[in-house]
């Protein structure tokens, strides 16, 4: 899987786990609709982590808990 794979599949997880559509996400975080879509559409090649911080406030979870997932073990990534 690829990093940007983990990213898109982990944070269609964490809405769904809090019960939040992308707009809600993007009301209490502050970054565009557009940029959650493509994320969660996994259209972007990368992500940048000022973005995943963003999203990670309007989750209202600590940036260490989005990656503390299996989706991110070193084994499971493409390089």
């Amino acid at each position: 899987m690829q990093l940007n794979q983990a990213v898109s599949q982990r944070l269609s997880e964490l809405l769904a786990a809090k019960g939040m559509t992308q707009y809600q996400l993007y009301i209490k975080s502050g970054v565009q609709k557009s940029t959650i879509g493509n994320i969660v559409n996994c259209t972007y090649q990368t992500v940048q982590l000022r973005i995943i911080h963003e999203l990670c406030q309007g989750l209202e979870i600590e940036l260490g808990e989005f990656f503390n997932s299996p989706l991110f073990k070193e084994d499971r990534l493409e390089p």
